[in-house]
């Protein structure tokens, strides 16, 4: 019987993948004020040139940096996106980073 169901219903498009972050401070020897809570680490996936934001990153900066460490995109991440267009001209491997105040979360995407 179930062979026989028509798939002209059934969509299939390509899921997001999670994008893995390791987290750091911007520059460790600033200061000692370290927080008394624990911070999350963003939540991030990525389809085609569109990253989405699982968790919140209000106003963080978001930079993609090339294998010769040049900063080849940043931007802030707008107030309540839930989804940032990434500009169709870069292909290849970055580090995407994810600045928050002294903070900096990173990990590896390829366009």
């Amino acid at each position: 019987m179930m062979v026989m169901l028509p798939l002209s219903g059934v969509q299939v498009s390509a899921a997001s993948t999670p994008i893995p972050l390791t987290g750091g401070y911007v520059d460790p020897t600033a200061g000692h004020d370290y927080p008394r809570t624990i911070i999350g680490v963003p939540q991030i996936e990525i389809e085609d040139y569109t990253l989405f934001f699982i968790s919140p990153c209000d106003g963080s900066e978001l930079r993609l940096v090339d294998e010769n460490s040049n900063v080849v995109y940043t931007t802030i991440i707008p107030v309540n996106a839930t989804s940032l267009v990434l500009p169709s001209y870069l292909s290849g491997d970055y580090v995407i980073q994810i600045i928050q105040g002294q903070y900096y979360f990173w990990g590896f995407i390829e366009l």
